[in-house]
């Protein structure tokens, strides 16, 4: 029986919290909650992102990487309200394995980009755990100088479950960036060697950092990127490792001549860069004008362009036949059960395949706002 004077405590006691001090504004706390209940104003939002607004550009973005279907209804209406304004950037993806030095790369190309008239964002894919799914988001504190310039957005976005790390709505954040004026849109891959194929299929140009010095000088060839790539940038080519930077540069410059010219008719060329240093920056751009000038000369800017929205249609529509087919009450219904047959050689994971998708055929509904 429990004493009076000391009163029983139940396990999950939750004691008294801090008393607010006198000095806080009871008005700005609830001003503060019935914001956060209040339905967002989404033509309100849509012009002042148009006009630049960065706060709505940021909320946007939020409402596109978000998993409520209201929002998605939201996000939708936005992104199909950039599209007029939208197409009037260059899109750069930036590939390399982890420690190449992509962010300092970024910075400093950034900085130099911004100090010759042009606005940069920055849509950074952070690598999210597996386990907690959480991700540390921390490109905003490795590119301390490029954060606080006026020209310059930096997103950072957890990758969560998505092929290689590429955000899901990486392509749409691309619009509305575009929609708020800027003109040179850079987006960061994981690096983690899966994710360059959907990066390569959203960008104007695919960029490749590479270390010498190593031994990691021809990986890129076995992983397939070499192809894809552009330009190969070998990062770190200062003091003591410069040496071994012009001999991978003979090296990959050999190997790029090995591959068949590419659609667009340029040949990739290999810079040597040092980020830290500010070294060689400005020939990269050099090098990006000289892209850009001659695809657009040939059309395969603008062809490739086409084929990439043809190509995002096709893989928005797989994305939500999944989305749809998860979401089935009937299928949720059976599926325990069924991976439970396959785990315990009861049932081939074909059939019991099979069966799922005969019981979406039959039950299936669309959610409009998916």
């Amino acid at each position: 029986m429990p004493n009076e004077k000391f009163p029983q405590k139940k396990s999950l006691h939750e004691k008294d919290g801090i008393t607010q001090p006198n000095h806080v504004n009871q008005n700005s706390i609830k001003n503060i909650q019935n914001f956060r209940k209040k339905k967002i104003d989404v033509d309100a939002l849509i012009q002042r992102l148009i006009q630049g607004d960065i706060p709505s550009l940021s909320k946007a973005i939020t409402l596109i990487e978000s998993t409520n279907i209201a929002h998605k209804e939201q996000a939708n209406l936005i992104v199909q309200a950039c599209l007029p304004y939208a197409n009037n950037s260059v899109r750069i993806g930036i590939t390399g394995v982890p420690g190449v030095g992509k962010s300092t790369f970024i910075e400093a190309f950034g900085t130099y980009l911004t100090s010759i008239g042009k606005k940069v964002a920055v849509l950074a894919v952070d690598p999210s755990s597996s386990i907690s799914k959480g991700s540390i988001l921390g490109d905003k504190t490795r590119m301390e100088d490029l954060v606080k310039n006026k020209n310059a957005f930096i997103r950072p976005s957890a990758s969560g479950e998505s092929l290689g790390g590429v955000s899901r709505k990486t392509r749409e954040s691309i619009i509305l960036c575009e929609a708020a004026g800027f003109d040179i849109i850079l987006i960061e891959t994981v690096g983690v060697g899966q994710s360059e194929t959907a990066v390569h299929s959203m960008t104007d140009f695919f960029l490749l950092l590479n270390l010498a010095g190593a031994g990691d000088e021809l990986q890129g060839i076995k992983r397939g990127i070499m192809e894809m790539a552009d330009a190969v940038i070998i990062n770190k080519a200062d003091g003591d490792n410069l040496k071994h930077a012009q001999n991978a540069k003979l090296d990959m410059n050999r190997a790029l001549h090995l591959f068949p010219l590419k659609d667009s008719k340029w040949q990739p060329k290999v810079l040597l860069v040092s980020a830290f240093y500010n070294k060689g920056i400005e020939e990269v751009w050099q090098l990006l004008e000289a892209y850009f000038k001659l695809v657009k000369a040939n059309n395969f800017f603008e062809e490739n362009r086409n084929n990439q929205n043809a190509y995002w249609l096709k893989e928005t529509i797989n994305e939500q036949l999944l989305s749809n087919f998860y979401q089935n009450t009937e299928v949720n219904r059976y599926l325990q059960s069924a991976e439970r047959a396959v785990q315990n050689n009861e049932k081939s994971p074909f059939t019991a395949a099979n069966e799922l998708l005969a019981l979406y055929k039959e039950h299936h509904t669309f959610n409009k706002n998916e």
